[in-house]
């Protein structure tokens, strides 16, 4: 058994660093296994200013950096690797990467989800400089300024809602000539001075040296584009991509219960509908994605893999 650990960890965003500090403190043997960078969408975030107790200027990456002494201080063990397949179906659990093999009795599954990005040339260059894809994070910084909302669905229209608390002008851009969220929702919206729509519009390419400074609209039925440019003394405007998540969940597919959009299905308790397994952060269906709702999933998970540990081994 001694290859065998009490709590495997995948994923180290704000959720699985969480639920590291809190094993590693209860004294478990606890690995946290990442495929990639460490930090999670937090890590793309330059100000962290609606984390409860956050220091002055912090960062995404320096809220992360912190996350990991913690994790390090108490003693979890790290480790880089892609796991390419699993085995829930045994009392231990069995995860198979590319560099080996590990198993644990309880695993925690912290892989997150990834917005879905326009997919447009200059996007990624301009992530965290003017294009965002979340309100919540990132309003305040477009106080008084123009910006636009890609999206026709409930989060895009709430997220617009949302965003006429601090933008002088919101225009929401949607690919068809009407949206998809409820009814409701769209009331709201439409009476609102401050929400303007550009419909049969996409984002064809957006423009920027170091900050956001142009986006060219394409007409989906005409095929005709513009470019609109910050005003002179804005500088800059916003983009808030609200298309929909990625689960990042291709390892669990018919093995653990999701639901219609492939988030998993957890209770109160972080437990899904496998024993030994359960589910922290933004992999989980839940109302509200963010570092603070992520970093508490991972703490129930832990504490309750240890209790499932106790009761069970």
């Amino acid at each position: 058994m001694n290859n065998i650990y009490d709590v495997i960890i995948l994923g180290s965003g704000p959720a699985g660093l969480s639920a590291g500090l809190y094993a590693a403190r209860a004294r478990l043997k606890t690995l946290i296994i990442e495929r990639g960078k460490v930090g999670g969408q937090i890590v793309i975030t330059d100000e962290v200013a609606n984390y409860p107790g956050s220091v002055k200027d912090a960062t995404g990456p320096s809220l992360i950096a912190r996350m990991e002494e913690q994790v390090e201080h108490f003693g979890a063990e790290r480790k880089k690797d892609t796991i390419k397949a699993v085995d829930f179906s045994e009392k231990i659990k069995v995860l198979k990467g590319e560099n080996e093999e590990y198993q644990a009795k309880t695993v925690i599954i912290a892989t997150g989800a990834a917005p879905r990005h326009i997919g447009c040339p200059g996007e990624n260059e301009l992530i965290g400089k003017g294009v965002s894809y979340c309100a919540t994070c990132d309003a305040d910084f477009f106080q008084d300024l123009e910006v636009f909302v890609v999206g026709g669905g409930d989060s895009a229209i709430e997220e617009a809602l949302y965003l006429t608390k601090f933008a002088r002008k919101v225009t929401v851009v949607h690919r068809r000539d009407e949206l998809r969220a409820a009814k409701s929702i769209q009331e709201k919206a439409f009476k609102n001075e401050k929400i303007h729509f550009m419909w049969d519009t996409v984002v064809s390419e957006i423009k920027g040296n170091g900050i956001l400074e142009s986006a060219v609209f394409k007409n989906t039925k005409t095929g005709e584009t513009h470019e609109y440019f910050a005003g002179e003394e804005d500088g800059t405007f916003g983009i808030f991509v609200f298309t929909g998540y990625l689960p990042i969940n291709n390892l669990f597919k018919e093995k653990i219960q999701m639901n219609e959009s492939g988030y998993i299905i957890t209770n109160d308790k972080m437990e899904t509908n496998i024993e030994g397994v359960f589910a922290a952060g933004d992999i989980r269906e839940k109302p509200l994605r963010q570092v603070v709702t992520a970093t508490a999933d991972g703490a129930i998970a832990a504490v309750q893999a240890e209790k499932y540990i106790e009761n069970n081994f």
